[in-house]
């Protein structure tokens, strides 16, 4: 049976006006409908607009970027077409920053540094392997880290992407030593209770695609102990 969530009332709107709406996702929501069946954050931003501006008809909405469905934070959506193609654009050109929290088991050798891999990925395990060097079929991947703190038994990087790679900052991280907190895929030892992983989408900033402000969000980080001492 298909999963639906629970209803409009907990999504966290972060920003929205005519043309585009900025969500906090939730663990275990999926961005855009999949093969699961289960309903998308899609579709519940979309009945959040027709209901609180009395839309009739269809609402259009366009999906500019996603989370993987274990992780939290920001998800951007086009309200209109215009917004939807420039938006488009600015992603592909790298015009969007975006700053990620990752709460890893392992405290990195260095506190700072770039990772430099090349990432294939595997349709049959939905997941990507990290190579030193170029291979076939795989893609060059570079993020940014910062060591921001550290608890008693796990560490807060905060990433920046240059590139925008299926599971990248999970592989990347992973390849180093460093597995985020329950992310079995890439070799946690333990799950969350909740099937999340602790990898949030913290920050995006931008240029509005038609008013041109600068746009700069900041998602809070779910409700758990760890990201509480993180915050």
């Amino acid at each position: 049976m298909p999963k639906l969530l629970s209803n409009k009332n907990n999504l966290q709107v972060l920003f929205e006006d005519n043309h585009i709406v900025i969500v906090n996702k939730r663990a275990g929501d999926i961005v855009q409908g999949d093969k699961t069946g289960d309903e998308p954050l899609s579709d519940v931003v979309k009945l959040y607009i027709k209901d609180k501006y009395n839309k009739s008809g269809n609402v259009f909405l366009g999906v500019v970027h996603r989370l993987d469905r274990p992780t939290t934070g920001i998800v951007v959506f086009a309200r209109t077409s215009k917004a939807l193609t420039r938006l488009n654009k600015m992603f592909a050109n790298k015009e969007v920053t975006k700053t990620y929290w990752a709460v890893v088991q392992t405290n990195p050798e260095k506190s700072k540094d770039t990772l430099t891999h090349w990432l294939r990925k595997n349709p049959k395990n939905n997941k990507s392997t990290a190579f030193i060097k170029e291979t076939t079929n795989s893609k060059k991947a570079i993020l940014h880290y910062t060591l921001k703190q550290s608890l008693d038994n796990y560490h807060l990087l905060e990433v920046n992407l240059e590139t925008g790679r299926h599971h990248q900052i999970r592989c990347q991280l992973a390849n180093i030593g460093c597995v985020i907190k329950g992310d079995l895929k890439y070799g946690a030892k333990r799950s969350n209770k909740d099937a999340s992983i602790h990898l949030h989408a913290r920050q995006i900033q931008f240029t509005h695609p038609v008013s041109q402000e600068n746009i700069n969000i900041t998602a809070p980080t779910p409700d758990d102990t760890i990201w509480k001492a993180c915050s």
